[in-house]
């Protein structure tokens, strides 16, 4: 199953390695990624493998948006299925 993960916030030094790093530790692998700067802002969308996790979905998304608060950062994970329903007129 396909997951979609968007993080935004100040822009600094480590952003995509903290997040790559903490995927790899579940065992998640990023399929896609796309990021840019936005007047100091970061802003990245990613594509990421998650059945091969070793959590469950929501641990995931929870630890992730626990270390986006301590980044100072939004993170969000949402199953493709939901992020696409969402975004289909």
């Amino acid at each position: 199953m396909n997951a979609i993960v968007t993080v935004v916030g100040r822009d600094r030094v480590g952003i995509i390695a903290a997040i790559c790093n903490k995927l790899a530790a579940y065992n998640i692998n990023v399929l896609d990624i796309s990021q840019t700067i936005l007047q100091n802002n970061f802003t990245m969308i990613m594509m990421v493998d998650v059945s091969g996790s070793t959590l469950p979905f929501a641990e995931v998304a929870r630890a992730l948006e626990a270390q986006g608060q301590e980044m100072g950062l939004s993170i969000r994970m949402q199953r493709e299925e939901i992020f696409d329903a969402m975004h289909t007129i």
